[in-house]
């Protein structure tokens, strides 16, 4: 069996992580209940609510927002989930290319080359399809966008709406004002590019760890052989320590920590305004995301994001405060490439006010 898999990998080309990641995920986000279409009722009621959000927006952030969006299954939310995080994951992967092609054992890098790609497909094609289960739309994660389209899984939110008992405008504006403003913020070039820094300083950091486990594997095929390490791959973790907390991911933390809470923040906002107090809407969402979001929550630490962090309060407090003493539309330096806020920055959240108010690019 392993023939035939080194076999046909050898043949896939350098993207052959990818396909692989495709028709894994494509798998799992169809289910059991092959993934039906939105029903065109749902359909419509999200497309006459967009341009009435949209109009909100722009009187926070004095931008043009266009109200386009796209009501998506979950398979295509997994496709686009797929096509926004290549790019992010491909300096992880030249990395671990480069520490393998520097490996003093030939075996090594021959046996991971094949190897990887079918590894690292299936591990990402898991998390893309497992993510859309539940999510709503690419807003639960705080990447960097390479497009400004806004998707949302319409089932999804629908099934959220009957699981909770909530008004389908309430939840349905909610869902929207999540997707447009962090598609708004997140295809910022200032801020998409911030992120992306810190993505790559998070992945440099990982690269001791990766290259600890290259050099675990060098000793076992020393000692050993190929099949005996394929016959049983977890031996290759015993005895490896987690790797902890690290300036770079207490800084992608808290980056991502202060985009979530001032993207959900912001949507509470627009949909009280339209709709008037929603405490059950907001305690229903926070039970949801405790509980539902599995997928989002792995899908978060395939980049070294940990969605419940230490990270997590702080950066509610710090949107809150800022917002109640400067106003919401303080925020609109989030767009800029110096607005994420730092570590340091979360529990004093003037001085981060003071530095992006003073800053050259305001």
């Amino acid at each position: 069996m392993f023939n035939d898999l080194f076999a046909m990998m050898s043949k896939a080309g350098p993207d052959a992580w990818y396909s692989n990641a495709q028709q894994m995920a494509l798998s799992v986000a169809r289910g059991d209940d092959g993934d039906p279409n939105p029903a065109p009722a749902e359909r419509q009621k999200l497309e006459e609510l967009a341009p009435l959000i949209a109009r909100h927006i722009e009187g926070i952030f004095a931008v043009q927002v266009e109200p386009r969006i796209e009501c998506v299954t979950r398979t295509q939310l997994t496709q686009a989930a797929l096509d926004q995080w290549k790019p992010l994951l491909e300096p992880g992967l030249a990395i671990s290319s480069q520490a393998l092609s520097n490996s003093e054992m030939p075996q090594i890098a021959a046996l991971a080359s094949t190897l990887g790609p079918l590894m690292i497909g299936f591990q990402m094609g898991s998390i893309a399809g497992h993510f859309s289960e539940q999510a709503w739309s690419l807003a639960t994660l705080p990447l960097p966008r390479i497009d400004g389209v806004r998707r949302i899984a319409v089932n999804n939110v629908v099934r959220f709406v009957d699981e909770w008992s909530l008004d389908h405008q309430a939840v349905f504006t909610f869902a929207l004002a999540q997707e447009m403003v962090a598609s708004l913020v997140l295809s910022r070039e200032g801020t998409s590019d911030a992120l992306r820094a810190l993505l790559v300083d998070t992945v440099r950091e990982s690269a001791a760890l990766q290259g600890g486990l290259i050099h675990r594997i060098q000793e076992m095929m020393q000692e050993g052989s190929p099949q005996e390490l394929m016959a049983n791959p977890e031996q290759m973790f015993e005895g490896m320590d987690a790797p902890e907390a690290t300036p770079a991911t207490d800084a992608l933390n808290a980056a991502a920590g202060v985009l979530s809470a001032f993207i959900a923040f912001t949507a509470l906002r627009i949909t009280e305004m339209m709709f008037g107090p929603s405490n059950t809407l907001a305690e229903a969402y926070r039970r949801h995301c405790l509980s539902d979001a599995q997928g989002e929550a792995a899908a978060s630490a395939l980049f070294g994001i940990a969605p419940r962090s230490h990270f997590h309060e702080p950066s509610n407090d710090f949107v809150a405060t800022i917002a109640e003493k400067h106003g919401i539309a303080t925020f609109d330096a989030l767009l800029r490439v110096d607005g994420l806020p730092l570590a340091s920055e979360l529990n004093d959240p003037e001085v981060w006010f003071e530095r992006v108010t003073n800053s050259p690019l305001a």
